[in-house]
């Protein structure tokens, strides 16, 4: 004990943490299971809780510390592992010694309670069990509260936990709840840990999510996390986007990233800040696209690595569109220096988006992100995941930002000719700097016009500029004189002395190299 009477951490006990084997849980549960625990997985039919058991089964299963399978009432073992064994994680080899199955069915059918805890403890004694899963829990709480008290089931439950922690094994018990059994149910006050697994149907989407609604002696990531079902079984995608135990911060704006775009750099004050989140705005077909191109095409030339998230159009599309620019993106592509991720599912989470451009980040030591687009985005996404779209851009711009990626987000805006909107999301504020092209009626023709809305970090010019998408790219001309009402989209001319608005010219940014 210090002076104050408090314990040292030299003095408290160390609890180890079992690995669950299941891609991003450890990082929700703080580092994994707490050994010897008592646990339960609970949720409706088909959320995935006999899956995300034998996947920790078989991730900690050993000849030394076997896992015990006890089955109650539900599938048969050999029905079971049928279906199991198609998952990546089934390992056949543990079967011969590893881990066992057992069905106490009958057993709870024509005995009480103390016989089946007695079946349980002697098996879990004999075999020096690491690992045991009851599943499921719930028909033996049902068949109990025919004829035992609520006393008795809740001693039972204790002395199950007491005995199985003795023997030092992590225990699992599988059940099929509903949420409002939590206050009432005695399995739940002696359970270390709650895992919550939920499954919702909205439209045509089917949307998984997982929470750690209690666990003693850690701290967990709070909130909803989504999973998937895979071929490899449950994948986790945390709200922390595997950031956890990231600590650095970069500092943004220690140097500028030029665009490729000479011109629009000096709009810019110099380019972007890096790190900083750049939203590009505008109608379609104003060169958002073109300008993300001419970004990452920048950014590979001087040997910073890019990625392409791509919502709309297939990677071999964005080649072949970069390829008419006069960009070859072959060589960066086959190098592993360019990665392109193309995410167009009607179901997906921003979690599991933002996990699969935070790994290819860290994969190839990203500088530069391009995000085309984030309408796109929102429609990839399931519907139970679009009223949240604002709140979802925020944290993945942050954890994007955090790792000094460089983002450019272009966003789709309808135009009005009577406003200048800068998004349909109202997320102007997300980002550090923004660019806003439109279209304007002049003289009979639809003229492309750019500006620099905001810079978060420096000056930037407010003029008003032409542009062209050419050949090579975008090709900005010199300031728009001589108009009033630019950003309405329909002009008028300001009175001078010759009565002739000053012409658009394209000619000086003809000759710049971009890109």
């Amino acid at each position: 004990m210090t002076d104050q009477g408090k314990d040292t951490p030299h003095d408290r006990v160390k609890i180890s943490q079992l690995l669950t084997g299941v891609q991003g849980l450890d990082e929700i549960l703080g580092g994994g299971l707490p050994e010897y625990s008592f646990n339960i997985i609970a949720g409706a039919p088909g959320c995935g809780k006999t899956t995300l058991a034998h996947q920790i089964m078989f991730a900690n299963a050993t000849p030394e510390r076997p896992a015990l399978y006890f089955t109650v009432l539900g599938e048969p073992a050999i029905k079971m592992l049928r279906y199991q064994q198609q998952y990546t994680f089934f390992d056949a080899s543990k079967m011969d010694g590893s881990i066992r199955f057992i069905n106490l069915s009958q057993l709870v059918l024509d005995h009480d309670l103390g016989a089946v805890l007695d079946a349980i403890v002697k098996e879990v004694e004999e075999s020096n069990a690491g690992i045991v899963v009851v599943d499921s829990f719930r028909t033996v709480v049902r068949k109990a509260q025919a004829g035992a008290s609520e006393v008795e089931l809740q001693g039972f439950v204790q002395r199950l936990a007491l005995h199985l922690t003795s023997w030092q094994a992590t225990t699992f018990l599988i059940g099929e709840y509903v949420e409002g059994e939590l206050r009432d149910n005695p399995v739940f006050t002696v359970a270390d840990g709650l895992l919550w697994l939920y499954q919702s149907v909205e439209r045509n989407s089917i949307v998984r999510k997982m929470q750690v609604m209690k666990i003693r002696g850690q701290e967990s990531v709070p909130g909803l996390h989504t999973f998937r079902i895979t071929t490899g079984g449950l994948q986790a995608f945390p709200r922390t986007f595997g950031l956890a135990d990231n600590k650095l911060v970069n500092v943004k704006g220690k140097r500028r990233l030029s665009t490729g775009i000479l011109k629009l750099d000096a709009l810019m004050g110099g380019g972007i800040p890096e790190g900083d989140s750049m939203l590009v705005a505008g109608p379609s077909g104003a060169g958002k696209t073109v300008l993300g191109i001419q970004f990452i095409a920048e950014g590979l030339k001087r040997g910073e690595p890019g990625i392409v998230a791509m919502f709309e159009e297939r990677p071999n599309e964005f080649m072949q569109r970069a390829a008419s620019f006069g960009f070859d993106l072959d060589k960066n592509l086959q190098d592993g220096s360019l990665k392109l991720i193309y995410l167009r599912p009607l179901d997906l989470s921003v979690d599991e988006t933002v996990h699969e451009i935070v790994n290819a980040v860290k994969e190839i030591g990203c500088k530069r992100l391009v995000i085309d687009s984030l309408v796109g985005f929102e429609m990839a996404l399931a519907p139970d995941f679009r009223t949240d779209f604002r709140e979802s851009l925020y944290r993945m711009i942050g954890a994007l930002t955090r790792l000094g990626v460089t983002i450019i987000s272009t966003v789709e805006v309808e135009e009005n000719f009577t406003s200048m909107g800068l998004s349909n999301f109202t997320i102007s504020f997300l980002a550090d700097d923004i660019v806003r092209m439109r279209y304007a009626s002049i003289n009979g023709q639809l003229r492309k016009i750019m500006m620099v809305v905001k810079m978060r970090r420096s000056q930037h010019s407010i003029d008003m500029c032409g542009y062209e998408v050419t050949a090579k790219g975008l090709a900005i001309g010199e300031p728009m004189r001589g108009y009033r009402g630019l950003t309405s989209g329909i002009p008028g001319p300001w009175a001078s002395e010759s009565g002739v608005p000053s012409p658009l010219n394209l000619e000086a940014d003809r000759d710049d190299p971009i890109g």
